[in-house]
């Protein structure tokens, strides 16, 4: 399984989008390959919320969300932990929005929509780098 770190434990996913069929999406893109989603998020403010709590390995992130977008949730998680690893998801393959989250020490992103094992390649190569 793709989804076990190397002592066999599974890779803990906090999935944040203001969509619930989008996170329902991601889970299932990754529970059959070992993952384990240990906590949702509908906006940026939910995940700065959870995120000290949850301590996942790597926190799948949208970019538009209500209340505080993904960028600024981002840059406040980076700022508590610099090692965090974040995929950025993204409907818009926005430049402006690479370029913004590099600044935050993000370098992973996934376009939406997205293919099962798409989602599950992006986030170990994240987990790689």
């Amino acid at each position: 399984m793709k989804g076990l770190k190397s002592n066999g434990t599974p890779i803990r996913v906090m999935a944040v989008d203001d969509s619930p069929v989008t996170r329902k999406l991601i889970k299932k893109a990754l529970q059959p390959e070992g993952f384990t989603v240990v906590g949702e998020a509908g906006n940026g403010k939910e995940a700065v919320e959870l995120y000290p709590r949850l301590k996942p390995d790597i926190i799948t992130m949208d970019v538009t969300m209500p209340i505080m977008d993904g960028l600024q949730a981002a840059s406040v998680i980076k700022k508590l932990d610099a090692n965090q690893k974040i995929l950025m998801l993204s409907a818009m393959s926005d430049n402006d929005i690479i370029a913004e989250a590099a600044t935050y020490g993000i370098k992973h992103f996934c376009s939406k929509p997205f293919k099962p094992q798409q989602m599950v390649q992006k986030i170990l190569e994240a987990l790689e780098k």
